[in-house]
């Protein structure tokens, strides 16, 4: 987790997103270089994935990977807090 402000805990539902992709919350994500870091963890532990993360929204899109199990440890091992589990 960056340095560049204090961080939420708080976590909220993810979604699957109409094209195919992930897409979850990560309310701790509040700045460029935050999203850069999961963006990094996750495409660094995921082959394949191309990741989008906005931290106005907060959220979080994954392509190329199914495995959420996967995404969610790549993110808690960057220092970040996501979503419990992506639905639809």
């Amino acid at each position: 987790m960056c340095s560049c402000q204090q961080h939420s805990t708080a976590t909220s539902v993810a979604t699957l997103a109409p094209n195919g992709a992930i897409s979850f919350r990560v309310e701790d994500m509040t700045c460029g270089h935050c999203a850069g870091t999961i963006k990094q963890a996750i495409e660094g532990r995921i082959p394949g994935a191309l990741v989008t993360a906005d931290p106005a929204s907060k959220l979080v899109n994954v392509q190329g990977s199914a495995d959420f199990a996967a995404i969610k440890s790549a993110v808690v091992a960057a220092g970040y807090t996501p979503s419990a589990e992506p639905i639809g």
